[in-house]
């Protein structure tokens, strides 16, 4: 039976955010995970990805960046994207019992993640769930500077039919980066790594990720 979230509330600078935290006993780290642009932290994708990431041993802390919170569609700036971040990582490690701490995304808030570790943040490693290397259709406008000095690891788990990753420029990206950096294909998979004639609705597609998630997370300790 799925263990039940507990909400959390964040604070970033005078606002506050709302976050669910779900912690196995004795977990083996905790992944603070946050959302892409089109949806929050309760999105089933997320909801199905955290459970299945309790089944594996490891505790996770989803949050809602302030411009979910406050019911806007624009996605904020970096900066305070970042600043969100930041504080989700310090209401993590205000939770845990000093497993190691780790940071994953879907699309948007991946990417926030690794442009926070790039700025300074720490953390154990990073797991992007759909990296948005370049939007739909403009594979000549990458979103890959910052991640070249990332030296924590990092998995990127893409869909290979994922519109915001070309998977020539994904793999080039991958390969530059270094050995600190794993790519896993998620063959036939689009953007929220759904399979064309698969019917597997979003909670399933979430947790379906988590094996591999835990089996990198274990990889690196």
């Amino acid at each position: 039976m799925p263990l039940t979230p507990r909400a959390v509330s964040i604070h970033v600078g005078d606002a506050e955010v709302s976050g669910l935290s779900i912690r196995p006993s004795k977990p083996l780290a905790t992944m603070v995970v946050a959302h892409g642009a089109g949806a929050g932290m309760e999105h089933p994708f997320l909801q199905g990805f955290s459970e299945a990431m309790a089944d594996e041993g490891v505790a996770t802390l989803r949050f809602n960046f302030p411009y979910r919170e406050a019911g806007r569609r624009f996605p904020d700036r970096p900066p305070l994207a970042i600043a969100a971040w930041t504080a989700a990582m310090e209401a993590a490690a205000g939770l845990s019992e000093g497993e190691p701490l780790w940071a994953a995304g879907k699309s948007f808030g991946g990417r926030m993640a690794s442009m926070a570790v790039a700025e300074g943040m720490k953390t154990r490693g990073l797991v992007y769930l759909g990296y948005p290397l370049h939007a739909p259709g403009k594979p000549d406008k990458l979103r890959d500077e910052h991640l070249y000095g990332i030296a924590v690891p990092m998995l990127f788990l893409q869909g290979t039919r994922d519109t915001f990753a070309t998977p020539e420029l994904l793999e080039s990206v991958v390969e530059r980066i270094g050995p600190t950096a794993t790519l896993q294909w998620c063959e036939g998979g689009d953007h929220s790594f759904a399979v064309k004639g698969a019917k597997r609705s979003a909670e399933e597609i979430g947790a379906s990720l988590a094996p591999a998630v835990a089996q990198f997370v274990r990889d690196n300790p």
